[in-house]
């Protein structure tokens, strides 16, 4: 799969404080990214190089293997965690603003606009100032004016922070339609759930440092422990010494029935066959037997600071 971003050794200097740390990754072309890292980590530091806000102090980044210039910044969308819009300005003339700060002319970019509106069922905010919009509604307006000139690479800080549930799910079809027709879509997000759900791949930064970079199903095998739930029906029955598994710490107490479940760890050189032919063998009546692989948080929390799931 080819990129269409590539980081090289990027570095970022502010004073005394190295915000971007010699900082390298890939973000694969029409893929979902997840753009992860605790406060402070460099995460706002990078996106703001990679939309030519800002200029690196050393490194190279390629865009669609051509060294990023402002020239790109047609191609690309950013919707920041703390949104920008002129809250004195109308919904139509700010969206029509920014879509021609991109390079859209002002008729390509109104009949695109006309377009969202009747989508969103918002067409009578044309003439609203922003002022006048609640945080959701602005939130609407906000993302339509990053997505109107149909960039390739999209990049969404917290895109869902204050919206309902109904408006979420509304922005969440749209970005899963842009996916669907090619378009990179970056998420720069706190919330863990979202990245399993959505993402393909990630990287986890750190004191401007790749901490952590691949695809997100390799990343959980890597960090699994071979921790299985065994669920039975009928009686409990015993575990002999050379049981092809020791008894591991329930790591999730939903839905657990100690006389009726069981986690386990298997030990070296077994696997999950061996261990249901022991529980056959002794006449278990098994129900269900999952792997119990670890979330994203867990993998967050160790990654960051160093700490065993």
């Amino acid at each position: 799969m080819s990129a269409i971003l590539q980081l090289q050794n990027v570095v970022k200097q502010y004073d005394n404080y190295r915000a971007v740390d010699n900082l390298s990754f890939e973000i694969p072309e029409a893929s979902v990214f997840g753009f992860l890292g605790p406060n402070g980590a460099g995460k706002t530091s990078t996106i703001r190089i990679i939309t030519t806000i800002t200029k690196a102090d050393g490194g190279k980044i390629l865009f669609n293997n051509q060294p990023l210039s402002p020239t790109h910044v047609s191609e690309i969308g950013y919707m920041p965690e703390e949104r920008g819009l002129y809250k004195s300005m109308k919904v139509g003339e700010t969206v029509l603003y920014l879509a021609q700060l991109k390079g859209m002319k002002k008729s390509a970019a109104k009949a695109e606009l006309d377009l969202w509106l009747k989508k969103f069922d918002i067409a009578s905010w044309y003439d609203k100032p922003i002022e006048e919009l609640s945080k959701g509604m602005q939130q609407k307006v906000q993302f339509i004016s990053t997505v109107l000139h149909r960039p390739k690479l999209l990049i969404l800080d917290e895109p869902f922070s204050g919206l309902d549930p109904i408006n979420a799910v509304l922005i969440q079809d749209e970005i899963t339609e842009m996916h669907k027709n090619g378009t990179t879509i970056v998420f720069s997000t706190h919330r863990m759930e979202q990245v399993e759900l959505i993402c393909e791949h990630i990287v986890l930064i750190n004191k401007g440092k790749n901490m952590l970079n691949g695809e997100v199903k390799a990343i959980k095998e890597q960090f699994k422990k071979n921790i299985y739930k065994i669920d039975w029906a009928g009686e409990r029955f015993s575990i002999e010494e050379d049981a092809p598994f020791i008894i591991a710490d329930n790591p999730n107490a939903a839905n657990f029935n100690p006389a009726q479940s069981l986690f386990i760890q298997l030990k070296p050189n077994n696997s999950p066959q061996i261990v249901l032919r022991y529980l056959l063998n002794k006449n278990v009546n098994i129900v269900g037997f999952n792997e119990i692989l670890p979330t994203f948080s867990e993998i967050f929390i160790q990654t960051v600071e160093n700490k065993p799931i």
